[in-house]
């Protein structure tokens, strides 16, 4: 998405992670991480969707809109990037992804990780139209792309009022929302599928 914004075309291949393409040795040379996604540059590769995104707006970004020279703007901005890493993905992975491999959504535990997650996202929001201020950032495209997944899989955002609000709001603004959420459906097939062969 931050892609769309910036008026950026991708030569994109697509790895299949669950028949394990991520570890073909001409990927691991390009990444000996093997992690997705991965972006190579004009020689340049780097890997980590939210480093990712940050690197393409300082670099291609015609102003400072999505990632503000303002370090303070910067250090809330690097927050929610990290709070989005650090919480929101992993709380996704252990509760919903788990189907992927075990057909089974995680335990009640996991679940309440991903309240918690979303309490926190929803005092973020409080009073204020973006999770990093008053400004639309690479941290609300970063976040977007997160919730939405959690949306997919049925996930009530609608008891986070202040997420619900946002979440409306931006996936209104957001170049590539339509790109997204395609994927979103596809993580939704891909795990019901892995549900229903587990039943």
């Amino acid at each position: 998405m931050v892609g769309k914004a910036l008026g950026l075309e991708f030569n994109k291949k697509i790895i299949n992670t669950l028949k394990g393409e991520q570890m073909n040795p001409d990927f691991i040379k390009i990444n000996p991480q093997h992690s997705i996604p991965t972006l190579v540059d004009n020689g340049f590769t780097i890997w980590e969707s939210r480093a990712i995104l940050v690197y393409l707006v300082e670099k291609y970004g015609k102003d400072d809109a999505l990632y503000p020279k303002d370090i303070q703007k910067q250090a809330v901005i690097n927050q929610r990037l990290y709070f989005d890493m650090a919480l929101m993905y992993p709380t996704l992975a252990n509760y919903y992804y788990k189907a992927f491999t075990t057909g089974q959504f995680g335990s009640e535990e996991d679940y309440k990780k991903v309240q918690e997650t979303f309490d926190f996202l929803n005092t973020f929001l409080e009073g204020q139209d973006y999770v990093a201020g008053d400004q639309y950032t690479v941290a609300d495209i970063a976040i977007l792309a997160n919730v939405s997944n959690f949306d997919v899989v049925g996930f009530d955002i609608s008891k986070y009022p202040n997420v619900a609000r946002w979440y409306d709001h931006v996936k209104k603004i957001t170049p590539g929302w339509e790109e997204n959420w395609a994927g979103a459906l596809d993580v939704k097939k891909r795990i019901e599928e892995k549900q229903n062969a587990a039943k």
